[in-house]
């Protein structure tokens, strides 16, 4: 038999590797990657098992109802009127309320000729409390209730028979509530 003719394959020199399309990938790495691969599925398998639960279970809504909010109403906080007469009427059996009222107001605006101050001939009454006559008054009583350290505010024109003025007049009726010494109550008192 004959040699077969040489060509310019023969003469490549020989690698102690493989080449090509034969080249293996690194050992060891595939197992850390399919290790790595397998705890991300398992733990999303795992929230989304928990999620799934939890919605059938009606512990999370996907779709939440909107809740009603309830809208605050605005309070009236008056206003201070200087131009206003102020009667104040002491209903306690404490001297000076009525003057330290008086004082009060002079000291916050108002001019020493329209503010006047008197005891009542009551000296039980319960609670302070600013009278108003006309409705246009109400801001101006909700306003000077507040400036005197808060006090009930009602209409009534009971007072306004004292108006020697020709001004618009609130009347302050000092209650035991500002009193120093309340009266005390039936079961308060000592027994004999």
């Amino acid at each position: 038999m004959s040699k077969p003719n040489r060509d310019r394959f023969d003469d490549v020199p020989r690698s102690s590797g493989r080449v090509g399309a034969h080249r293996a990938e690194a050992p060891g790495m595939n197992g850390w990657i399919v290790l790595l691969w397998s705890f991300v599925a398992a733990l999303v398998l795992i929230i989304g098992g928990i999620f799934g639960s939890l919605v059938v279970m009606g512990r999370i809504s996907l779709f939440p109802e909107a809740v009603p909010t309830a809208t605050p109403t605005p309070e009236e906080t008056g206003v201070i009127d200087t131009t206003y007469s102020v009667l104040i009427l002491n209903a306690t059996a404490d001297e000076g309320l009525d003057e330290q009222m008086r004082d009060t107001l002079i000291n916050s605006g108002w001019a020493a000729d329209i503010v006047f101050a008197s005891d009542s001939t009551s000296q039980d009454f319960s609670t302070t409390t600013v009278y108003y006559v006309a409705d246009e008054d109400e801001l101006a009583a909700i306003g000077l209730a507040g400036l005197i350290g808060g006090a009930d505010v009602q209409q009534s024109d009971f007072y306004a028979a004292m108006n020697d003025t020709d001004q618009k007049q609130l009347t302050v009726v000092i209650g035991l509530d500002r009193s120093a010494n309340p009266p005390a109550s039936p079961e308060e008192t000592p027994a004999p």
